[in-house]
């Protein structure tokens, strides 16, 4: 991939890439100024974080593909992409420390890899996010569904996202309790899931290993699949697992911001539990496998079964909550990841001032907020659901290698040396990971090659705008200043 390096002296020097005018353009700036207000505790910022992750919105509405796709051996994808989040965990925890910038995934490649690699990056993390906003705002129809039937539609979702969008510019505590209220709610939903199928176990424990397909005549027969299709079904156990990373995209607003990477490790296993033990659950206590793998909503299946209609309905409510819970933190983080580009010049003044606006009261990017808002409620609207999974189903697979590859360079070229964690195992950590997502990037393209074609796609828009637009301006466009630091000031609220 082409790096501006060769012929930006500022992009060869850590030092001097590190400094850039400000969000307007008119002087030079060390680093950001502290726009947005530092009141986060670190337990807070892991409420949003696990809200963005939301559990419960991957236990209903992600991992049934994985169930029905793979049966018992779902718990071999699970477990595998468990390996995969920690290794990458430890990418992130190191990447966030030393880059605490709301920006997220984008702040750490522009700073490691090339600022062309980074709005690369930028372009697949805005259009996968509003892709997987809609995609789990448009789940909630079918839960809501089973209270009223009016509800089981497309414009329930739209509904929610304009609900996200509205709460979503709220001051930043006043999500953090909303989305925790929420939280507890949709983990106790997951726990019903798991306490019914450990006292109903009817499955060998051998079932959690053995992968099984629907076949036969009828399609309702199981049997024997390949181990090639639980590493291509790893993809999709990886995005259910996705969002610990999140923590980053609040550390400005986070107090004792240098700690984040303890926000993101305690997020990827607390995640890790909240969705395995209830697949386990699931899994072993179903009276039937190919039941439920043949079930049009195999979570709902089980519940009917071990739980009855009632049990059904008050757990559907609650993936419900989950959902609205999970498209509001998503929606903050969107809204802050446009503000950061906007705020790093990367789009004409007329439209990239308004966008870097932070409200003086709520003290939160309301313009970008909104923005992204609007965006996901008309892709949810225009574009029809199968397609929208299918645009999201290979994004992190490009998204975990650039971040891999971040931390592995982060180190080499010294951008990182201020980071206060460092992680052990490197460099082994960040090349298991670059390895492991080439290799399940290769499964994929052999299940199904356009989820892949479509994320590379969206990087190469990345990279067509920045060569076209900001690398002709790259004297005082996409710069990259200095992360604010609470010791320079940042801890103002």
């Amino acid at each position: 991939m082409a790096d501006p390096r060769a012929t930006d002296p500022a992009a060869t020097d850590p030092a001097t890439a590190a400094t850039g005018p400000a969000a307007s353009g008119s002087a030079p700036s060390a680093g950001y100024a502290q726009d947005l207000s530092r009141s986060l505790s670190l337990r807070e910022n892991m409420l949003i974080t696990l809200s963005s992750v939301t559990p419960a919105s991957s236990v209903f509405i992600v991992m049934p593909a994985v169930i029905r796709g793979l049966g018992g051996a779902a718990a071999v994808a699970f477990a595998l992409a468990a390996a995969v989040g920690v290794l990458m965990a430890l990418c992130y925890a190191e990447l966030s420390s030393a880059f605490p910038v709301t920006g997220g995934e984008y702040a750490f490649a522009a700073r490691t890899l090339g600022r062309s690699t980074g709005f690369a990056l930028f372009a697949l993390s805005l259009l996968g996010g509003v892709l997987v906003t809609a995609v789990i705002a448009l789940g909630t129809g079918s839960y809501l569904g089973v209270l009223w039937s009016a509800l089981d539609g497309k414009g329930t979702g739209l509904a929610v996202i304009a609900l996200a969008s509205l709460v979503a510019v709220l001051d930043i505590r006043t999500n953090a309790w909303v989305t925790g209220v929420f939280l507890l709610l949709e983990l106790a939903a997951v726990a019903v899931l798991a306490v019914l199928g450990f006292v109903h176990v009817d499955q060998p424990v051998s079932v959690l290993w053995t992968p099984q397909a629907l076949g036969g005549a009828g399609g309702d027969v199981l049997v024997g699949a390949s181990w090639g299709l639980v590493v291509s079904f790893t993809t999709t156990a990886i995005f259910a697992y996705n969002g610990y990373g999140t923590a980053v995209y609040f550390a400005e607003e986070t107090r004792r911001a240098s700690s984040i990477g303890r926000v993101v490790l305690w997020s990827l296993g607390i995640t890790v539990a909240a969705e395995c033990l209830p697949l386990v659950g699931v899994l072993l206590g179903t009276p039937s496998m190919s039941g439920l793998m043949s079930a049009a909503s195999p979570m709902s299946y089980f519940l009917l079964e071990r739980g009855g209609s009632t049990v059904n309905t008050v757990v559907s409510l609650g993936i419900a909550v989950a959902v609205v819970n999970a498209v509001i933190a998503i929606m903050l983080q969107s809204g802050r990841l446009l503000f950061s580009s906007a705020r790093d010049r990367a789009w004409p003044d007329r439209v990239g001032a308004p966008l870097a606006s932070v409200h003086p009261r709520l003290r939160t990017p309301l313009a970008a907020t909104l923005t992204m808002g609007v965006a996901t409620l008309l892709v949810g609207w225009l574009v029809s659901l199968d397609t929208l999974i299918l645009a999201t189903g290979s994004t992190l697979v490009v998204v975990y290698v650039l971040v891999a590859l971040s931390a592995l360079s982060g180190r080499i070229r010294g951008t990182t040396a201020t980071a206060p964690y460092r992680m052990r195992g490197w460099p082994y950590v960040p090349l298991g990971v670059v390895a492991i997502m080439l290799y399940v990037g290769y499964e994929s393209v052999r299940a199904d090659w356009r989820p892949i074609a479509i994320a590379v796609g969206m990087t190469a828009v990345g990279y067509a705008y920045y060569y076209a637009y900001l690398h002709p301006r790259r004297a005082d466009r996409w710069t990259m200043p200095d992360p604010v630091r609470e010791e320079d000031g940042g801890a103002a609220g």
